[in-house]
């Protein structure tokens, strides 16, 4: 067995299988988990998918939202233990991959037309 091969068969018993389908424009929440001391408690974060990179065990989303007037970023590796859960709460119909674009936008210009055509 080659090197390649063994890695790629432990990266599948890692890969989670209860994904949803994730597309670009959609708003979700994601469910972090957050240790604080010797607690762990799961941390909503919601927000519009803006980016989606690489594939398999290095998926990864952008997910942006506005907090108290400040846009701010935050990166999720979909595979990654930290990440309990994720809901997609709305789809959007988007004409590009990447929506960075929404950065330069303030208020009412960042909403994104809602699409019905694909299920939730």
């Amino acid at each position: 067995m080659k090197a390649q091969e063994i890695i790629r068969s432990i990266e599948a018993e890692q890969l989670k299988k209860d994904l949803p389908e994730i597309y670009v424009g959609d708003t979700v929440k994601v469910g972090v988990l957050i240790q604080e001391g010797n607690k762990e408690r799961v941390q909503p974060y919601e927000g519009v998918v803006i980016a989606m990179r690489n594939g398999g065990i290095n998926e990864t989303i952008t997910v942006r939202r506005v907090f108290q007037g400040v846009g701010v970023e935050r990166v999720f590796l979909l595979h990654s233990p930290r990440i309990a859960s994720i809901k997609v709460l709305r789809r959007a119909k988007v004409r590009r991959a990447k929506l960075y674009y929404l950065r330069a936008r303030v208020g009412k210009a960042t909403r994104l037309k809602q699409r019905f055509d694909r299920a939730l």
